[in-house]
């Protein structure tokens, strides 16, 4: 089922912190803020731990434009935990600023159509869900593939934008650039200074 346009599915699952705590948290106690959601496929791989250090290392610059960012795997709040305390240098996460949900009954990355059932790991998924709980972007990538901080960065602002405004945003749109009002002159002004 695909869950564009629709609310997203409640989650409720023990998270690890960024200080290292074990938390009930549920995707409710985000409503009135956009929520960037990424699934990963495991921890202690490869892939996996660059896009988390990176997202965490940005994650004040969401938290300024109000998104929060969320981990989640098929591993245990156990294994979250010490994958956290093992060093960067060593392919660990070390300190993050983003809590990490554990998904070990694999309902949430079901749910969001991001289970690979014949390995049971979620597969590499982004969400962009906003103040409102309505899922308003979906991608995934191959595992072998990393995600762009910078375009989730990009795509977050987009929709805020278009929200605030009304206008929708053309390719490679960034704050500051020239949108278009959804109608037929919008469109004719936009071109015209564009081209």
């Amino acid at each position: 089922m695909i869950l564009l346009r629709k609310q997203a599915p409640e989650i409720n699952s023990i998270a690890v912190t960024s200080m290292g705590a074990f938390r009930p948290m549920t995707l409710h106690e985000y409503r009135g803020r956009y929520v960037l959601l990424l699934f990963y496929p495991a921890n202690f791989s490869f892939v996996c731990p660059t896009e988390l250090q990176a997202f965490s290392d940005r994650a004040q610059e969401f938290r300024n434009i109000g998104c929060e960012i969320i981990g989640c795997s098929t591993d245990s709040h156990f294994a979250h935990c010490a994958w956290m305390m093992q060093p960067r240098k060593m392919g660990g996460l070390g300190e993050i600023d983003i809590p990490l949900w554990s998904d070990k009954s694999m309902k949430v990355s079901r749910d969001y159509g991001m289970l690979d059932e014949s390995t049971g790991l979620a597969l590499r998924g982004m969400y962009i869900i906003d103040r409102l709980g309505i899922v308003r972007h979906i991608s995934v990538n191959d595992a072998g593939v990393g995600r762009s901080v910078e375009e989730a960065l990009r795509l977050v602002q987009a929709f805020q934008f278009s929200d605030e405004f009304g206008e929708v945003c053309p390719v490679n749109w960034r704050p500051g650039a020239k949108a278009m009002k959804p109608d037929v002159g919008g469109k004719e002004e936009y071109f015209k200074n564009a081209n």
